[in-house]
């Protein structure tokens, strides 16, 4: 279980490090081409969710290595998971249904990895 949470709680980790910190960093403009939605939310909105999702990446891996209070890569994984679901009821309610299948595997990902992560507990 300790090898299935390492590689989930990477993969994760390095997927939304990359997400959020274009989502950081970027102009609305530059992210456009890859996040269509971007205009159907407010700047300091967007710039959030970059911020939550780099802090759930830290929060997946950092606690478990330092072994200082380890129950926060499980409240990371949740609010990764949250994300998710957030980001899947976006695109439903633009009606972008056929593009929430990375949503929903980042959802499992995400809720299997908080499972995971119990082992520390």
């Amino acid at each position: 279980m300790t090898i299935a949470f390492w590689v989930l709680a990477a993969l994760l980790a390095l997927f939304y490090l990359y997400s959020g910190g274009l989502k950081v960093v970027r102009t609305r403009d530059q992210l456009r081409p890859m996040m269509a939605w971007v205009d159907s939310v407010p700047l300091p909105a967007l710039r959030t969710i970059g911020v939550l999702e780099v802090l759930g990446a830290l929060g997946l891996v950092l606690p478990p290595l330092t072994g200082i209070a380890p129950v926060l890569a499980v409240a990371a994984a949740i609010g990764l998971a949250l994300i998710q679901v957030g980001g899947t009821a976006t695109h439903v309610s633009r009606g972008e249904t056929s593009v929430i299948g990375l949503n929903l595997a980042l959802l499992v990902a995400a809720a299997v990895t908080a499972w995971l992560a119990t082992v520390w507990l």
